[in-house]
């Protein structure tokens, strides 16, 4: 009989241990779902923003509303604790750091000349994660670094500044004004981006999606880039229609 019940509570034992390794497994599994499968089953994301002015402020609230998670930071923590506590829902405050490790995507929304920063502060958080690039490099505001980075492109600059990340340029050429009610609009206006990394894209495109716009993919960071700023054809309100054939005469 001793040996009987020695038995049984061997057998619960290994049995109560695979399913907590299947468990643990799952959850493995679940963390490493690349991100393009993320974006394809409509999972909601947990999304840091390196800044939380009116860009990313907005965008982020529309994130909130999407249902994702969304750690806004910048250089006024209080500031983004009562954005947080207004927004409700998924949203939460940190420091850049903390929004920086937290976000399996990252939103970078800050002046031009901060990048430099963010590459060599937060470098070993921001590593291989996927950055949506919000920031334009405006001579009178960033000085001498903005024209060397229009006159080599935004998107190559970027890429200098944040080495080893997946960017995509998104959300660079319409004003911050109307961001936050472009989900209630009757009509989906084209949101032109660029990037390299396919998987980055299909993520970045389902964000866009759910901040209300069109996205429309219109060339690598090195070719389209530099043409994702205020002042270049494809800026301004337009069909998806319409920047797809805005796009075809800038190549």
């Amino acid at each position: 009989m001793t040996s009987r019940r020695a038995f049984n509570a061997k057998l619960q034992n290994r049995r109560a241990f695979l399913q907590a390794a299947g468990a643990t497994a799952a959850a493995a599994l679940a963390g490493n779902l690349p991100f393009a499968a993320l974006a394809q089953t409509g999972a909601k994301m947990k999304i840091g923003t390196l800044g939380s002015g009116r860009v990313g402020s907005a965008i982020g609230g529309a994130w909130v509303k999407a249902g994702h998670e969304v750690m806004f930071s910048s250089l006024d923590l209080e500031a983004d604790r009562k954005l947080a506590a207004s927004l409700g829902g998924g949203a939460r405050a940190g420091t850049p750091r903390e929004a920086a490790a937290f976000g399996s995507v990252l939103l970078v929304s800050v002046p031009y000349a901060a990048l430099p920063g963010i590459g060599r502060d937060l470098g070993d958080l921001i590593k291989g994660k996927i950055i949506i690039d919000t920031s334009n490099p405006i001579v009178g505001r960033d000085g001498e670094m903005a024209v060397a980075a229009r006159e080599k492109g935004a998107g190559i600059a970027s890429m200098e500044f944040l080495p080893g990340t997946r960017i995509v340029r998104a959300f660079n050429a319409i004003g911050a004004a109307r961001m936050g009610q472009a989900a209630g609009a009757s009509e989906r206006v084209g949101m032109p981006i660029a990037g390299d990394d396919p998987d980055a894209i299909k993520v970045a495109s389902a964000l866009v999606r759910d901040v209300g716009y069109e996205p429309v993919l219109v060339g690598t960071l090195a070719a389209m880039g530099k043409y994702l700023i205020p002042g270049t054809p494809l800026a301004g309100e337009r069909s998806p229609d319409e920047v797809r054939k805005v796009a075809a005469t800038l190549k």
